[in-house]
């Protein structure tokens, strides 16, 4: 009998055995399913979504900056221009130069003449057509400065002015209108 009781304890025994570690077991594993829920489960973020949400965050992130910066540093803008009519500067030079001796001194003076209008063609075509005329004029006007009249710029202004209001003259007896505005010095030697 004593042998049964073994036997009989044996089996029972190991039906508890196997009920003990096979319940462990699935304990163990629903355990680890739990853990790897909670750990991996779907309360985490998808990570496309992070990197949008980082995306959108920076660029919000840059657009603040650059509207400090606006606010911060003046921007540079242009100036309009203004609306004031513009007209075309016509040229025209005498060929050769001017001779003539100054009042009163020894002393010659040898310029360039140019003149320049912003008035239509017809004021150069005048020059051109009466030239001998104006070139009288021009030798003329010169003749009544004195070396101290023409010398330094001012001389030099005043002598242009007076060539200007002579040769305007001349004009407005032959053709009715002068139009020369200005009077230039392509050469200018005092002798």
């Amino acid at each position: 009998m004593a042998e049964n009781d073994g036997e009989e304890g044996g089996k029972g025994g190991l039906i508890k055995k196997i009920l003990i570690f096979g319940g462990g077991g699935f304990l163990l594993i629903a355990i680890g399913l739990g853990i790897g829920y909670v750990v991996f489960g779907s309360t985490q973020p998808d990570p496309s979504e992070q990197i949008e949400e980082i995306i959108e965050r920076k660029m919000k992130e840059a657009e603040e900056a650059e509207k400090a910066a606006d606010n911060a540093t003046p921007q540079k803008q242009s100036k309009d221009s203004p609306n004031a009519e513009v007209f075309a500067t016509i040229y025209h030079e005498f060929p050769g130069t001017f001779t003539t001796n100054l009042q009163g001194s020894r002393k010659m003076l040898q310029i360039g003449v140019g003149v320049s209008t912003q008035y239509d063609d017809t004021v150069m075509a005048n020059v051109e057509a009466h030239q001998l005329a104006l070139r009288s004029v021009i030798l003329g006007v010169i003749s009544e400065f004195t070396e101290e009249d023409v010398k330094g710029q001012a001389g030099r202004d005043a002598l242009s002015a007076a060539l200007r209001v002579g040769i305007n003259v001349k004009l407005e007896d032959l053709e009715g209108f002068g139009g020369v505005e200005e009077v230039h010095f392509t050469s200018f030697v005092l002798q």
